[in-house]
């Protein structure tokens, strides 16, 4: 069985239309729209175990890099998972659900210096972190090392050149990210919180295919969004930089291999 065939018989296009549909309230209604997402993360993470192991992850430990305010907490529990969130800003952490305690364990601590001795959780998600963190491979080799050998690795960004690269700049990004985020203040009054320099970073999904396949763990990459039959444009240079969107890399750490890996 390969790592995507249980997962690629839900990636189809009516999911595809219901996410779409669903980015709209991002802004004004944050848990309608992320606790979607964090739904469908579950399932698409226990899918892709479940293409590597044949069993569902129930009992497993999952570390979510970048938590945020914890709307996947509640997802993954229901999943059978055991959730630990770790976010670095404190006013992320208390924005949403991340405040109940009895949820899940949360941590304040950095992507790029995880709190965890090597191989010691079984899953290691990012969810459209890496795009705001000025060195994301860093990030990557820090979820290979706490990942145990046989467990999974899922690192899914938001890619630059997409139609969503912008994030809440919309499409003005493609004049640059600078302008983008000055054209957004002037009409706003305020800078995006996804600010082009400082907290949102162009990352290209060319980046990440050679940092995961420098690592030697890669299983596979395709676009997260996309209906299964989308799926090849990951495989073509510069179409995959606008046309992929979001990229998710699934990775596994071998069994016998020490705790460094590259970080770009």
């Amino acid at each position: 069985m390969a790592v995507t065939d249980v997962w690629a018989r839900r990636a189809t296009l009516a999911r595809s239309i219901r996410l779409l549909s669903e980015f709209r309230f991002e802004q004004r209604d944050p848990a309608r729209f992320y606790g979607a997402l964090a739904r469908d993360t579950a399932v698409m993470v226990a899918d892709l175990w479940r293409g590597v192991h044949g069993t569902a992850p129930a009992g497993r430990t999952l570390v979510d890099v970048g938590g945020g305010p914890g709307y996947f907490a509640a997802a993954f529990a229901a999943a059978g998972m055991h959730y630990i969130g770790v976010e670095p800003d404190p006013a992320e952490m208390h924005a949403g659900p991340a405040t109940d305690r009895g949820a899940a364990t949360y941590l304040r601590a950095s992507g790029t210096a995880l709190p965890f001795a090597d191989a010691s959780v079984d899953i290691c998600l990012s969810s459209n972190v890496a795009e705001h963190v000025r060195d994301p491979w860093r990030l990557g080799a820090e979820m290979l090392r706490v990942t145990r050998p046989g467990g999974l690795v899922v690192l899914s960004y938001t890619v630059w050149l997409g139609p969503f690269g912008g994030h809440e700049t919309g499409l003005w990004h493609y004049l640059g990210g600078a302008r983008a985020a000055a054209r957004y203040t002037r009409k706003h009054g305020h800078a995006p919180k996804n600010n082009y320099g400082s907290s949102l970073f162009a990352v290209s999904a060319a980046d990440g295919l050679r940092w995961a396949e420098g690592t030697g763990a890669l299983l596979t990459a395709f676009p997260r969004y996309h209906p299964r039959w989308g799926w090849w444009m990951t495989r073509v240079p510069v179409l995959r930089e606008f046309l992929v969107s979001n990229l998710v890399l699934v990775l596994t750490r071998p069994t016998g291999t020490g705790s460094t890996f590259p970080a770009g």
